[in-house]
């Protein structure tokens, strides 16, 4: 296996794939631009307690730059896999094979299932790192792989990798059975990894608080059903293994506390969220695991922001955010057809007043500005004005309303005279003390123009 090449530099594969690197010329990365730049001009640098260094390998965004691969060390995160396999498969060859150091259960049969040759070998990552910045990856903890084919023989290639990594110093276990030594890994993931996020803390807070122990046993008694479902079982006493293995790092936290805190997506589709997935398909209940995955998402995940959302900011205690199926979902009382109110004009509306009514004013608040999506068009309106007046339509025979009409939001002011307000694709609702920004012209088109 000459030619290897390993993708992304992240906590995982910078850390192992700059070791490869280290005193072989023909280990080659596949990364991002940004970083790809960053280590092009930089090098890319571990640092360790025992020692640091920097390599500078050759690195590109685009695979047909190197030649073609033996050996691919796959090191980017569970959702990139796709993306990534679309960029590998124009230059994959009969003889490469792709090693996967990702969490989670079911990367290599993702492979498998788009590439339909036998090419992967799996392998389990054992280290504690993480990103410093781009091109510098600080080690604490472990550095070691297990690497295993899915059928548990020891192939040919399994002892190829296997001299690769110890030429590279780097522990380098074989596995008989790589699936189990996954589906154990998936157990500690699944419990620590929510769990720092949830605690905003390092694990051994969640080790100390003996409360934890039965909520610990929960999830991996739901991990355990679903990979013995799966013709994967796990010893009897893993709630306890899984325990008394985090005893020695306790001062962790871990990847998907890390990522949340550096505004990353997390892995927990891949970890509590697959469970859940497969736990439905099989009939297992995993009520813990799916409250875990649900409360990290609603943590983690950004506020959603585009046209099909209308944000209520300004004078409020706190910004919200709606989409067209959580303003359908207000009192009934402030609904209403809007043909009852602007004839010739059929779709579904708001009354303003329940609108205003979701966030809590500020004390003073008296005027309320309408923006349209392209910041160029406003309308400001009093309080009062907007309560007793304002309609905001967002819904057309059942469906979103066209963006021809005005939508997925439109302002319309019917009963209001020559002051009434008629804003298209109204993306923002500005409450303010005093009048907001105004940019109508004297006289008012008709609405359903």
């Amino acid at each position: 296996m000459k030619q290897v090449l390993v993708v992304g530099a992240g906590s995982v594969g910078g850390f192992f794939g700059a070791h490869l690197a280290k005193n072989n010329p023909n280990v080659s990365f596949l990364l991002r631009t940004r970083t790809c730049d960053v280590i092009k001009q930089k090098g890319l640098t571990i640092r360790s307690a025992g020692g640091s260094f920097t390599v500078r390998p050759p690195v590109a965004s685009d695979p047909r730059e190197f030649p073609k691969p033996d050996l691919i060390v796959l090191g980017v995160k569970a959702y990139d896999l796709d993306h990534v396999i679309d960029q590998l498969e124009p230059v994959l060859t009969d003889d490469t094979v792709i090693l996967t150091l990702q969490n989670g259960i079911d990367t290599e049969d993702r492979i498998l299932a788009r590439l339909n040759r036998d090419c992967v070998v799996g392998g389990v990552a054992y280290i504690y790192s993480k990103i410093a910045e781009p091109g510098v990856i600080d080690h604490y903890k472990k550095g070691a792989v297990a690497i295993g084919e899915l059928m548990g023989m020891e192939s040919q290639r399994l002892l190829k990798i296997r001299e690769l990594f110890a030429s590279a110093d780097i522990s380098c276990q074989l596995s008989r059975d790589i699936r189990r030594a996954k589906w154990e890994k998936m157990c500690w993931n699944c419990v620590f990894n929510p769990i720092t996020v949830l605690i905003d803390d390092h694990v051994a807070k969640a080790l100390d608080h003996p409360e934890m122990t039965g909520v610990i046993r929960q999830i991996v008694g739901e991990v355990a059903a679903v990979s013995a479902t799966l013709k994967v079982p796990l010893p009897l006493d893993m709630p306890e293994r899984v325990v008394k293995a985090t005893q020695e790092i306790r001062d962790i936290h871990t990847s998907m506390y890390d990522d949340w805190k550096a505004g990353r997506p997390t892995e927990i589709d891949y970890l509590n969220g697959f469970v859940v997935e497969r736990g439905r398909k099989l009939g297992i209940p995993t009520p813990v695991n799916e409250a875990l995955t649900a409360m990290i998402k609603t943590i983690t995940e950004k506020e959603q922001v585009g046209p099909g959302r209308i944000r209520i900011e300004g004078a409020v205690v706190q910004p919200v955010s709606l989409d067209r199926a959580a303003i359908a979902a207000l009192p009934k009382e402030y609904q209403l057809d809007v043909s009852t109110v602007m004839p010739g004009m059929k779709g579904r509306g708001i009354r303003l007043k329940g609108l205003l009514d979701v966030p809590a004013l500020a004390i003073g608040a008296d005027h309320v500005a309408f923006h349209a999506w392209d910041g160029k068009y406003s309308a400001c309106l009093t309080l009062q004005q907007a309560k007793e007046y304002g309609v905001l339509v967002y819904e057309l025979a059942g469906s979103a309303l066209p963006e021809a009409n005005g939508g997925p939001f439109r302002l319309v002011t019917p009963g209001l005279g020559d002051l009434c307000a008629n804003v298209k694709q109204v993306a923002r609702i500005e409450v303010t003390r005093g009048p907001g920004r105004d940019t109508r012209q004297t006289t008012c088109p008709p609405a359903h123009s």
